[in-house]
This record gives C-alpha cells, structure tokens and sequence, in this order.
C-alpha cells in the first residue's frame, strides 16, 4: 500500500471520528476481519456486508467514485489485519495494489461489487494458505481445505478421500497423525467453533444454526456444541451476550 493509501486511510477514520457516522455493529466487524485472518471462507460469507451499506459514510457525492473510495479503506484494512496474522507485508500490500488498480478500472458499481468480494475472498484463501504452510504435508493441507469449504455441508470422508485421489483408510491415518485428531472429530470440533461465532454475531437460532451446519437434529448439535465449548448454545448465548459480548470473568 502506497503513502497516498496510508494517508487515505488516516484522513478517513479521523473524519468518521469528528463527524460522529453510525457505523455497523463493531463485534460483526471484528468477526467478519477475524474469519479472513482464518482462511475460513464460508464464514467470511456469513459476516460479510455490502460495500457502502448502511451505517457507512458519504465520501463523495459521485456514487461510483464513493463505492471506490470505500473499497480502497476496506482493503487496506484486510491487508493490515492480515499482516498482524502472520501474512507477509510484501504479499499482503501487493494484493492490495493489484485489487485497488482493478477497481479503479470499474466502469459501474456492478463490477467495484464483484470485485470487492473477489478481492475478500483471495485474501481469506492466501490467509489459509499461510496458516497451513509447513505445519501439515500437501494432503492434509487439502482436506483441511475441503472442510473449511464444506463445512456447511454434510462432510464424508469418503468424498474427501476421492477429492483428494487416495484411500479413505490412507486420509484417515495421516490426517490423525498429522492433526493429532481423528477426521469426523475435526469436523464436529470446526463446526461447534464457526456455530459458537455465528451464537454471538448473528441473529440465527439454533435451530438455524443447526440446520446451516447439516447436523442431523437440534438435539445433535447442543450433544456436539457442549462436548468442544464446554457448555450449550443456550448456556453460550446466556454467558456472552447478555449485555453484549463479554468475557468469561465478567459473564454472570
């Protein structure tokens, strides 16, 4: 990111501070940044808010040149909770420029859109990749891949093992070798985590919940959620947001 960017970007925050803008819910804005700087990408889908949606400020009275504007803040502030997660600057600024450049090039709202989310979501991959690097062998790093881009589905070792072009005993043996836990005890242990964010930053029911995560009852899913939390939804939602988020010292 360029001086210019940097300076942008100050100027901005400075100006929503003094003029005082409703801005949306901070908790959702750190979960949607903390669900890129995870690499996980259904959960970024979840967070997510159009670019110039309610609660942003009026940069310029050009609707395009408004919706561009926002864009270069928003990216700029993905590239900078990325580096804090451990991406490089280098990688993580030249994104930046190469989807700034790309916006500027938009001749329509349509397509700074369209980009926006191609650039949310090259950032939420890459940060996966990081994550993942040297820590687990190229197959595992792919079923971890798998799941994270399934985990709102039913997830089957067998399916995974044929994506990935070897045996189910095979993906079940290294992937517990490697992750130190079993294949469906990862996933029942990656659902509970994505279900206890969506708990506090969203307005889903557990039932919802629930059925979002493909568990096969309700009953299912509080059986799952307490054995990795500790405790059920209910008893989750009851702890944290009573009065808004809290810690667990403050919590009643």
């Amino acid at each position: 990111m360029n001086d210019h960017s940097e300076k942008y970007v100050a100027d901005h925050l400075f100006s929503q501070r003094e003029e005082d803008f409703e801005h949306a819910s901070f908790d959702r804005e750190i979960a949607f940044y903390d669900s890129i700087c995870s690499g996980n990408i259904e959960l970024v889908r979840v967070f997510s808010t159009p670019l110039c949606g309610e609660g942003y400020g009026i940069l310029s009275e050009d609707p395009l040149r408004n919706l561009k504007y926002h864009y270069v803040i928003s990216t700029a502030l993905i590239a900078r909770f990325c580096v804090n997660s451990g991406m490089t600057p280098e990688e993580a600024y030249n994104l930046s420029d190469i989807y700034i450049m790309k916006a500027d090039k938009c001749k329509t709202e349509a397509e700074v859109h369209a980009t926006h989310t191609e650039m949310i979501e090259s950032y939420t991959r890459n940060m996966r990749r990081v994550l993942n690097s040297g820590i687990y062998s190229k197959q595992v790093v792919k079923a971890l891949d798998y799941i994270s881009d399934h985990l709102h589905s039913r997830i089957m070792i067998n399916d995974a093992a044929e994506y990935l072009q070897i045996s189910p005993a095979h993906l079940s043996r290294i992937f517990k070798a490697e992750t130190g836990i079993p294949f469906s005890s990862y996933i029942s242990k990656a659902k509970a985590e994505e279900a206890a964010k969506l708990l506090l930053f969203s307005e889903y029911t557990d039932l919802e919940i629930s059925n979002l995560f493909c568990f096969s009852s309700q009953s299912h899913f509080i059986t799952v959620f307490k054995k990795y939390i500790g405790v059920t939804p209910k008893e989750y939602k009851k702890r944290y947001k009573l009065h808004g988020l809290k810690s667990e010292e403050e919590a009643p």
